[in-house]
């Protein structure tokens, strides 16, 4: 099998305020867009991001009702403490401030409006 893209796609109440958060402050451009549905990539590559709206008759039935919880959207950065003062610049709430893991990793998080979790990392030498 070869793998040409990757992409994730999150069930939220109101794709337009997700697409729009990513558009607005991490860079996405609107790929393709329905009622209910919205593609989303990235000019510097990684994931795409497909946000569905709750209830859709393309989700299976069993999940039409669900949204996405506990799940973490997670980009790698350069600069990341420049990237957590521009967030907080533009308005945005860092609900997990900048902390240092013992294993090498910076992050903080933020959430979209319909509160998916987007972590920033940066890997440091250990």
């Amino acid at each position: 099998m070869q793998i040409t893209g990757s992409v994730v796609s999150l069930t939220v109440e109101d794709v337009e305020a997700s697409a729009g958060f990513l558009k607005r402050h991490f860079g996405y451009a609107e790929q393709m867009a329905a009622d209910g549905f919205v593609s989303l990539g990235h000019p510097g590559g990684g994931v795409d991001v497909v946000f569905l709206r709750r209830g859709l008759e393309v989700l299976p039935e069993g999940f039409r009702d669900r949204v996405a919880d506990g799940v973490i959207l997670a980009f790698v950065v350069e600069g990341i403490e420049g990237e957590q003062e521009r967030l907080r610049g533009e308005g945005v709430e860092i609900t997990l401030p900048l902390r240092e893991e013992p294993w090498g990793e910076k992050l903080f998080q933020v959430a979209d409006p319909n509160g998916v979790v987007i972590e920033l990392v940066e890997w440091v030498e250990q």
